[in-house]
């Protein structure tokens, strides 16, 4: 019972950052109905900012996030400027699973000259810092992480609901034709919220190269995670990716106390098709037009 309750813990503060880093491939999809392939390349390259600025310059990974997060809003406002806005509206829908592709293996190659191939982690002085909590053992970076993931997760929600800007983006993905007729400028929009979608990636970054050691290719198999969160979550649904990454975290975490490693990378993938089978929309996606 202690083994899983600890499994538990790791699994909810885990689950926390893969809801982060879900939440802004899911705001994507919502806006643009575009399936944005080069988050988790996002994620890795906001690891290797965060990396650079603690070794060269001594700014701790968590307060690095007040630089690349602006920075990487205004890098994918740009990429969507660039790369998607000029794609056809009826081809849109394909053609932007090759952009965001592309976008990917650039970034990568990128990374790859830039730092060569070799893992990277970012070691603070509290990285094997934790505390004892009732018996239990809280790692102090996936506590931290957890909590920043949290703040970040309600001024995203503040955002959408409190502000006109977050107004315009739920018309938009609400039905953009209407938003369209009401005044709202969905090229804008489209722009804005594509950039608030990989400054959470900015965000999440900090945290993972914290987490673990990465590099270059480790987008290939975070992003599978995070289609996996996002996709049982429910394709445009902000709180079922919030919910939906916390529930695989828990997953994961608990197959790896209780049965192996092995099973903890699996259980994304196995959850995620019996989820399916029941539900094939995601646990909180519609059948109609996803709304956020």
């Amino acid at each position: 019972m202690h083994a899983l309750i600890q499994g538990l813990i790791l699994g909810v503060l885990t689950g926390g950052v893969y809801a982060l880093m879900a939440s802004g491939q899911t705001l994507i999809f919502g806006i643009m109905k575009v399936v944005n392939l080069a988050q988790g390349a996002f994620v890795i390259a906001s690891a290797y900012l965060a990396f650079t600025l603690f070794t060269r310059f001594g700014i701790d990974p968590f307060l690095a996030v007040l630089i690349t997060t602006p920075l990487m809003f205004c890098i994918g406002a740009a990429g969507q400027w660039l790369f998607l806005r000029p794609l056809r509206r009826e081809n849109a829908a394909e053609l932007s699973l090759l952009v965001t592709f592309a976008l990917a293996l650039l970034i990568e190659g990128i990374l790859s000259v830039t730092y060569s191939t070799t893992y990277r982690s970012i070691n603070t002085g509290y990285a094997n810092k934790s505390f004892e909590v009732a018996g239990y053992t809280v790692s102090a970076v996936r506590l931290y992480g957890f909590l920043l993931s949290i703040a970040l997760l309600g001024l995203l929600y503040g955002v959408l609901q409190k502000t006109r800007f977050g107004r315009a983006i739920r018309a938009t993905v609400q039905n953009p034709q209407s938003a369209a007729l009401l005044g709202v400028d969905a090229t804008r929009v489209q722009a804005y919220g594509f950039g608030l979608g990989i400054s959470t990636a900015a965000a999440s970054g900090s945290i993972f190269g914290l987490l673990y050691p990465f590099q270059s290719g480790s987008h290939y198999d975070l992003i599978s995670r995070l289609l996996s969160v996002v996709v049982l979550g429910g394709l445009g649904s902000i709180g079922g990716a919030v919910l939906a990454g916390i529930a695989i975290g828990v997953v994961s975490s608990v197959a790896a106390v209780l049965w192996s490693p092995t099973w903890s990378e699996m259980s994304f993938f196995v959850v995620l098709l019996l989820v399916l089978l029941v539900r094939p929309q995601g646990m909180f996606g519609r059948v109609e037009r996803g709304a956020v």
